[in-house]
C-alpha cells in the first residue's frame, strides 16, 4: 500500500548513481515520510537529495534523527556545523579539498548513514561540491584477480589524537554492506602534513612494498573515475542522506570567496 505521504512526490534519478526527491507542489515536511522509507531509497540510490522540504532546527533534526536509529555522539553534540573558519584548526574548515574517507573511521561506532542539510549553499561556479564515490561499482569493475588482492590487504591509518577523535586503527580494505551484503572498499585516502591540517599517514600491508605506491596510485584513479562519481552541486534548502556503507565521500576545493554552511548528523 503506498504511504499518502510519499505518493504525491516526484522522484527523479541521477547519473551515474543518486536520487532526487522533490516535495510535493503544495509543500511537505520531511518528517511526513517515513524513516523505513527513507532508509529503503537511500540504500537503494546511495545518495538521496531532498529538495522542497523546510529545513529542521538542529532540535526538531536531532528528534528526525532518533526516529531512524541511534545518532553518533561527538564532543560538540550529534550535528556538525560545517563552515569555512577563517583560523581552521581542521582541514573540514579550509576551503581546500577534503579527499575520499568514510564517515566514522576513528569513531567507536561506524555510522549507517549520515545526512547534511544545506543551511546556504556555495555561489554558481563557487566549488565545494561534495564528491561520492560508488564503491560497490568499483569493485564490479575490478575483475575477479583484482578483487581477490584486494581482498588480502589490510590498511593502517594513523593521526594526532585531538579529544575523541584520531589515533590508530588498522581496517581491511574489503568489507561487505551492512544492509545489503554487497562487497564494499572501506579506505581514506592520505593527507600529507604539507598540504593538509591533521595529516593522516595511511600504510598497506599485502602488497610487496616496492609496489605500494603504484597500488594506491590505481586505487585511487579507480576511486575516482567519472562514471562511478557523483558530484553534488549544493542548492539552498537542500537535505541529502547518503548510505556511509557503500560509498566514500570528499569535496572539491572552493573557488574565490565562496564558501557554504552544511549542517551533519550521523545515524549508526
Amino acid at each position: 500500500m503506498t504511504d499518502i505521504h510519499t505518493a504525491n512526490v516526484t522522484r527523479t534519478t541521477l547519473r551515474p548513481f543518486g536520487e532526487v526527491v522533490q516535495a510535493p507542489p503544495a509543500g511537505g515536511d520531511l518528517r511526513d515520510i517515513p524513516p523505513a522509507t527513507l532508509e529503503r531509497w537511500t540504500v537503494e540510490s546511495k545518495v538521496l537529495v531532498l529538495r522542497g522540504f523546510p529545513l529542521l532546527s538542529k532540535e526538531d533534526l536531532i528528534a528526525y534523527g532518533e526516529s531512524w536509529g541511534e545518532i553518533l555522539m561527538w564532543d560538540f553534540g550529534a550535528v556538525l556545523d560545517l563552515v569555512i573558519h577563517e583560523d581552521p584548526n581542521n582541514y573540514l574548515f579550509t576551503r581546500g579539498d577534503v579527499p575520499f574517507h568514510w564517515d566514522g573511521a576513528f569513531a567507536h561506532a561506524t555510522p549507517r548513514f549520515f545526512l547534511f542539510q544545506c543551511v546556504s549553499a556555495p555561489v554558481a561556479g563557487g566549488g565545494g561540491e561534495t564528491v561520492f564515490s560508488d564503491t560497490t561499482e568499483v569493485l564490479r569493475r575490478a575483475g575477479a584477480e583484482l578483487r581477490a588482492r584486494w581482498d588480502d590487504v589490510d590498511v593502517t591509518y594513523r593521526t594526532e589524537q585531538l579529544r575523541h577523535y584520531g589515533g590508530e586503527f588498522t581496517s581491511p580494505l574489503t568489507t561487505t554492506h551492512p544492509v545489503t551484503g554487497e562487497p564494499v572498499i572501506r579506505y581514506a585516502e592520505p593527507l600529507p602534513a604539507d598540504r593538509y591540517l591533521n595529516p593522516l599517514d595511511v600504510a598497506v600491508t599485502g602488497v610487496p612494498a616496492e609496489e605500494t605506491e603504484e597500488f594506491l596510485a590505481d586505487l585511487s584513479a579507480r576511486l575516482h573515475a567519472d562514471d562511478v562519481c557523483y558530484h553534488h552541486e549544493w542548492q539552498d534548502g537542500d537535505i541529502v542522506v547518503v548510505d556511509n556503507g557503500a560509498l566514500v565521500h570528499g569535496r572539491n576545493a572552493f573557488r574565490g570567496n565562496s564558501s557554504r554552511h552544511l549542517q551533519r548528523m550521523q545515524i549508526i
